[in-house]
């Protein structure tokens, strides 16, 4: 009785996710996408050191995804598969994008329709806040790739949380007016939110806003009042520790500094959040992916297995999904949620059919990273039939298996050839497409 309850209130969850604009105007889109941040370093998630009670409200109120996947293990691969809806080696970002022509592994594809492009082309306003990382001059930058309004950091991280450099560059950017703002960049990429906010609340037409907030992104640089609170609150904790718990709690208290204000302006009505991460925790800052093995730069459950929430508007109860979903479906998602099209065929799935398990029971999943110095320019892969995973961790190891749904902490191989075999060919496949794709 209990499980045909939780099946009817899910299919109702998917009802109005993605039936309820057919009687109402298009919803508003905020998509806000921490950098970082392990799946285990939110309460709702399990975190028994962290307080988080705005992310968390999101969780009562929403859908709690227990099994979404980053593409990829590190920033910019998961950043272009949430803008294209695409693989990311599909789209010439197979690893991290720097301003180091010897040290950098991708250069997104110039003949793509973006996400906040295709939002266009049915009548959305687009902006980007925060960090951006997919590029660092034209065409490559968010002004040309969708977006009518930027405002926030170009590059793959700050030396500061205060001063806003990379290496002793200046980054930041209002479109493409270099800027010089004071402030710790969370609170400043907050500020900048509400003021778009209240520029676009009352316009008949709809935004897409995509919020990248840095934290919490080494360096592990909280404000000194959330620094001494925590330290307060957990004086057993390592330093290292306490300084990531800080930094997210600091985030948390900006996120909910944007839910307030849409609950007081009434944009929550017909506004849909959607809060997740670019991958898993960085486990030598401290961060916690627990109860999953491995981190940030692994492809490992602990790497790539991240938190997501999505809160629908005029919606006020919790589901959980275990469907495995990858950040990629976002795209056709919010398309279909906008009235658009999907111009070209994508691996990308629209999330309510996720959702309905009859219809799609599982799903072929693979993830990817090339790297420089560490790894001499080699990629890694990982592939998934949604319950067994063949994992290479490193490009210098062979491949394991796993049974995800009887050993989700990856610790015991199996010793199945066929399977291996089975998989291995639908990734080759898979590097075949790849390969013919330029990302230099």
């Amino acid at each position: 009785m209990e499980l045909n309850r939780f099946k009817l209130f899910l299919f109702l969850i998917v009802f109005v996710l993605f039936k309820y604009t057919n009687a109402q105007e298009k919803p508003n889109i905020i998509f806000i996408l921490a950098d970082d941040l392990g799946y285990g370093d939110l309460s709702c998630y399990g975190a028994q050191d962290i307080e988080t009670p705005h992310i968390d409200a999101l969780a009562k109120s929403g859908i709690q995804f227990t099994r979404a996947y980053a593409n990829s293990t590190v920033c910019s691969p998961s950043r272009a598969a949430i803008l294209t809806g695409n693989y990311p080696d599909y789209v010439g970002v197979p690893g991290v994008i720097r301003d180091m022509p010897d040290n950098t592994w991708g250069n997104l594809k110039d003949d793509l329709v973006t996400l906040p492009e295709a939002l266009k082309k049915v009548q959305y306003n687009t902006a980007i806040i925060g960090k951006w990382h997919l590029g660092y001059k034209a065409p490559d930058i968010p002004k040309e790739r969708g977006f009518d309004y930027f405002k926030g950091f170009l590059g793959d991280m700050m030396d500061d949380y205060y001063t806003h450099r990379r290496a002793g560059v200046n980054w930041m950017r209002e479109n493409e007016q270099e800027i010089d703002p004071q402030g710790h960049a969370t609170d400043l990429f907050t500020d900048w939110t509400l003021d778009y906010l209240e520029k676009h609340r009352k316009e008949k037409k709809p935004f897409f806003l995509y919020l990248a907030y840095t934290a919490p992104h080494n360096p592990v640089q909280p404000p000194e009042n959330w620094l001494e609170k925590v330290q307060k609150r957990e004086p057993d904790a390592s330093l290292k520790r306490q300084k990531l718990i800080a930094l997210i709690e600091h985030l948390d208290y900006n996120v909910g500094r944007i839910l307030d204000y849409l609950k007081a302006s009434h944009l929550d009505k017909n506004t849909i959040v959607v809060f997740t991460s670019d991958n898993g925790g960085a486990l030598h800052y401290g961060a916690s992916n627990q109860p999953y093995s491995g981190g940030k730069g692994d492809l490992l459950e602990g790497g790539i297995r991240i938190p997501c929430l999505v809160k629908l508007p005029n919606h006020s109860k919790n589901a959980m999904s275990d469907s495995p979903i990858l950040l990629m479906d976002f795209y056709p998602t919010l398309v279909e949620l906008a009235k658009g099209k999907t111009e070209n065929e994508l691996p990308s799935k629209p999330i309510n059919e996720l959702l309905e398990r009859d219809k799609v029971p599982s799903r072929e999943m693979v993830w990817m990273r090339r790297e420089g110095f560490i790894f001499g320019g080699r990629a890694y892969y990982a592939i998934s039939d949604g319950r067994y995973k063949l994992v290479q961790n490193r490009p210098f190891t062979g491949y394991e298996l796993f049974d995800l749904k009887e050993d989700p902490l990856e610790k015991n191989p199996l010793d199945n050839p066929e399977l291996k075999k089975k998989l291995m060919t639908i990734l080759m496949k898979h590097i075949q497409v790849s390969g013919k794709i330029p990302w230099q």
